[in-house]
């Protein structure tokens, strides 16, 4: 028979092992709290997840439209200019950082800038002519235009003009004498093309990137030829962005429909203020003096780019070549640089000798 006494003992007997584990019995939670708290955790994370997916899956829309607005904008400039805008702002760029760098560091490293572009503007035209039905032999042209081009810093004045002199009758006399040898009954009409196309070319080319070399062999001629064609690149950009965003009326519709008023408004207006600017902290001449040089190139560099176009038109082509993207040949680069060399020389005769530096 179990009395109270008993009772009790095994009621003590079965508290020590919950007390050995340091848990008191009244502490211990219901079953169900300790299911909902996990259950509160997994809804927060997951409400947090579809927070995280649905700002990504907008920004992700935002950047799509906003990307094919972009494309779009830039189709339209691309239809009206024929051009790609962004690779030839970037081919331009590398172009003008080459450029630069050879004339500010080491002035002697322009003359194979200025050499290669020559040789590659010999090879694009005389593939031009050629396809065009006109017979240019290229090995007297580049030889010839080697000659002729490194002789403007390398020869003096006297010499230079014998060079010319002897470059355009080289590719002459070859002409002639590959004719008579070949004998293939070409009308004299189409061998006096192919003479006065093979001269062009001569004086076109390497004559004018030679006038650029004497430029730069003179006393701080390295910033002559900088500052010219800033004002080159200045003006046609100013062309560009005038005509692409004021054009209406064609300037030479005849000769390059795409040339505007409107845009060379735009051209004459960067290229006097990068006149003066130039003028004033760079060349060391008086602010007028900034206005003589930039209308000077200005006008040049507007001639050449109309000649190139003429020239184009009558061999049927869009561009001297595509191997700068979104510029198309390196004539296409050079056609107002080239020409600008005669008035930039010029104007370093007469302007010169008030220079301050």
């Amino acid at each position: 028979m179990t009395d109270a006494g008993g009772s009790r003992d095994e009621a003590a007997e079965s508290d020590p092992p919950l007390r050995r584990r340091g848990v008191d019995r009244h502490s211990v939670a219901p079953s169900g709290d300790s299911a909902e708290a996990p259950s509160h955790r997994r809804a927060a994370r997951e409400e947090f997840e579809s927070q995280v997916a649905h700002a990504r899956a907008e920004f992700e829309s935002q950047v799509a439209h906003a990307r094919a607005e972009f494309e779009e904008v830039n189709d339209r400039i691309n239809k009206r200019t024929g051009r790609d805008l962004l690779k030839a702002i970037a081919i331009g760029a590398a172009i003008g950082l080459v450029l630069l760098a050879s004339l500010l560091f080491f002035k002697q490293a322009f003359i194979l800038f200025a050499l290669a572009a020559a040789v590659l503007g010999i090879f694009e035209l005389s593939r031009a002519l050629t396809a065009s039905g006109r017979r240019i032999d290229i090995v007297p042209q580049l030889v010839a235009g080697v000659a002729l081009t490194l002789s403007g810093y390398f020869a003096d004045v006297g010499l230079h003009w014998v060079v010319v002199f002897v470059a355009v009758a080289l590719v002459i006399v070859w002409r002639l004498v590959a004719q008579m040898i070949a004998a293939d009954g070409r009308t004299y009409g189409a061998v006096l093309d192919d003479v006065l196309a093979g001269s062009l070319l001569q004086l076109y080319v390497p004559f004018l990137a030679s006038l650029c070399l004497v430029l730069l062999r003179q006393d701080h001629g390295e910033w002559w030829v900088l500052g010219f064609i800033i004002v080159a690149v200045v003006s046609d950009t100013g062309a560009y962005a005038s005509g692409l965003a004021f054009g209406r009326h064609p300037m030479a519709p005849r000769i390059s429909p795409n040339k505007t008023w409107e845009g060379f408004a735009g051209a004459a207006a960067a290229a006097l203020a990068a006149g003066v600017l130039l003028a004033l902290f760079m060349l060391g001449l008086p602010w007028w003096a900034g206005l003589v040089f930039g209308a000077a190139v200005l006008l040049t560099a507007t001639a050449g780019d109309l000649g190139e176009s003429m020239i184009k038109r009558d061999l049927g082509i869009k561009d001297m070549s595509s191997w700068l993207p979104g510029h198309g040949g390196v004539l296409d680069r050079l056609d107002s640089i080239l020409p600008s060399t005669i008035s930039a020389l010029a104007l370093y005769y007469l302007l010169s000798p008030m220079a301050t530096i």
